[in-house]
Formats: structure tokens, sequence, C-alpha cells
């Protein structure tokens, strides 16, 4: 008997995660089109926004971080955190999931376990060489966990691992553009070398700051660049690039909406180490100079960095380092044909090609084994 499977897939706040699960949503669907999918994610964060925009219905929870520089701030959030679950079982018990995919970010915590202590089968997607607390926690009673990296028996259960690595925007893998019509779409030049600068879909300060005081270097470097500021730095850095004049090799942007084109016309990449980043970098064998940021959780985005640097599959320059370091290594490096063709090749044999069809089996296995089993 065919039945409508009702998943829930919860997380967000960056779009790290919010892509990954996006892709896992459209992998179900095309797997089972008459699937119901709801997203759970956390109110005010960039997922209420991108989740609707992408076909799929929302619902927010009023979770947040915790301030683990200022503890005594960590009362409200765990306020909100007991708010968070008592909405998130009144989600579930409305909803009636036959099963519920953690992708990480605040919302996948009250989510994931919420639905636990209410049977529900659950599915954690660890993005990072490193595992984060909230996994580590939902993962003891966790049926399937979706790694990217190995060795990730350190943190999980062996027999409920599985090696997918991380779901990438599908539009990435079929680009509509060539090099030379990419780069033009920029207002760029193809026939020079091209560097595109990300810093996150909400940008980055040391990597937006580097670029900012090395206007000048940018000038005569006879190498042009895309530059995704993140639209929280986007005005200042405007500004900034207005008051030096005329800039042709310089396109700066708050965020690309066509981030096919982007990887198309870029030679090199400069960028922050998040795990569903270097995701896409594998699988379209892009050269890149990784700058960890140094703000998140573990330190997860050095381990993600070194992990590909320990390969020769990348460069890795310190956050603390990149004003002085960055800027030069990049403009010497994707002047190096062979160094580039280097990079390329080796982090190609990191990439997984298939990862979100694979966790979207998983999952509908998951949900049909459960329905089958509870009779609805």
């Amino acid at each position: 008997m065919n039945r409508q499977l009702r998943i829930i897939v919860s997380g967000g706040g960056t779009g790290g995660h919010i892509f990954p699960a996006i892709s896992i949503a459209n992998a179900i669907k095309e797997q089972h089109p008459d699937a119901d999918i709801l997203f759970v994610g956390a109110e005010g964060r960039m997922e209420m926004q991108r989740v609707p925009a992408a076909g799929y219905r929302i619902i927010g929870l009023p979770v947040a971080g915790f301030d683990r520089q200022h503890l005594w701030k960590n009362v409200g959030v765990l306020i909100k955190l007991v708010k968070s679950q008592w909405k998130a079982r009144k989600i579930i018990r409305d909803f009636r999931p036959h099963a519920a995919v953690g992708v990480g970010g605040y919302a996948s915590g009250p989510t994931l376990k919420m639905a636990q202590g209410m049977g529900i089968p659950t599915l954690l997607q660890e993005q990072n060489s490193y595992a984060g607390v909230t996994n580590k926690l939902l993962a003891k009673k966790a049926c399937k966990i979706c790694v990217a990296y190995e060795g990730m028996e350190r943190f999980f259960a062996a027999d409920r691992i599985i090696l997918t690595g991380n779901p990438v925007r599908q539009g990435l893998t079929r680009p509509t553009l060539g090099h030379d019509e990419a780069v033009r779409s920029f207002g760029l030049d193809p026939q020079k070398k091209t560097i595109l600068i990300v810093g996150g879909s909400l940008g980055a300060r040391t990597i937006n700051n580097c670029v900012l005081q090395g206007l000048d270097k940018i000038k005569e470097s006879g190498v042009q660049f895309i530059w995704q500021t993140g639209k929280f730095y986007f005005e200042e850095a405007k500004a900034k690039v207005a008051e030096a004049g005329r800039l042709p090799m310089l396109h700066t942007t708050d965020f690309i909406s066509d981030m096919s084109a982007a990887y198309s016309a870029a030679d090199l990449v400069i960028s922050r180490a998040g795990a569903g980043s270097i995701s896409e970098f594998c699988l379209l064998q892009k050269p890149v100079i990784l700058v960890p940021s140094p703000n998140v959780a573990e330190d997860h985005q050095t381990k993600n960095a070194l992990a590909l640097v320990d390969k020769e599959a990348a460069l890795y320059v310190k956050d603390a380092e990149a004003g002085d370091r960055l800027l030069d290594l990049a403009i010497a490096t994707v002047k190096q044909p062979d160094t580039l063709n280097r990079l390329s090749n080796h982090i190609a044999r990191l990439a997984f090609k298939d990862s979100a069809n694979v966790i979207a089996r998983e999952v509908c296995q998951l949900a049909e084994q459960y329905a089958n089993e509870h009779g609805c």
C-alpha cells in the first residue's frame, strides 16, 4: 500500500545549513513526488525567507543560540529553548511525520529531541569533520547519521554512520554558462584571471577588510575579482570602493543569486571553510584558499580546512594572518597554472557526487518503515 510520506526537515541559520536541507527535500520530492515536507526553522533567521522561496512550508521556533562569552545572558535563551520544545511538540503532534531530518542550526535541536521523544525515527546530517555538541547528543537516539568525512566513529556509533558527503545546490552541477560568458555576466574580461571572494551567505568581516585594505593592490594586480560582501557589510564596502575611484576589475555585490555562474567564472576562490561550501568546491573541482572563521563552535571550520590541506587539496590562511597574507597569496596563486591544476585535481578526489539522493533514500526508508509499522 502506497502512502503519502510526511517528513520534517529542521535546521538552518546560514546558507551552509539551508541549501543542503533544500537539496535533500528536492531529492525526496524526486523520489516521492507526493511526499509532504514541512520545514522547521528559527524565527528571524534566513531560512524563513529562503525555504518558502524554494517552494516549501516552514514554521519558525523562538530558539536562539547560546552566548558562550556572556553566560548570564543565557537565561533568556533557556526560556526560548523550553518554548521551542513545546512548540516543536505541537508541530509534530499536528503534522504527524513519518520521519524527521536534522541538518544543524538552532532549530534542529528542539525539533529532533521532541521527535525522538515521541518515537519518530530521525536522521542527522553532520556536515563537519568535527561533530557539534547538539548532534552528539541527538545521535544517541538517531536511527541514521549521514556524514561527510571519514573517521566520524570517534563521535557516533559506527553502525549508524553512512558516509554520504554533503548535499549541494542542485543547480550548481548543471551550469548554464561557460567560463567566458559567465565572466562577462559580471561585467569582467574573460581574458583575465578571476578570483571569487565569498564569506558565506552572511559575509565575513576579516575577508572583507582584506579587500578594503588592499584596493590599491587589487588595482595593480592585473587580476579581476568577484566579491560577495554579504548584506551586513555591503553599504560600507560600496562606499569605500566608490571613494577609491574607478575599479573596473572589481565586481562588488551583497549576494550572488547565480552561484553557478560565479563558480564558472572563477579561476580561484577565497572562502570561509564551512562544510557546505567545501563540498561545492570538491564537486566543482575549484582551487580554493580557505580562511576558517574563528567564531564557530569547536573551531570546526579550521578542522574542515585542515582535512583538505592534509591532502594538498586547498590552501589555508589563518584568520589572524589574513590581513598580511591573503591577497598577496591569492594574486600570486591565480597566476600559477600548475598550482591551480594541482589543487583542482586533488580537491576533485574528495567529491561525493550523489549526496542528496543517497540521504533522501535513507530518509524515505525510515519513513516507509515507520508508516508500515504504525499503519499511518
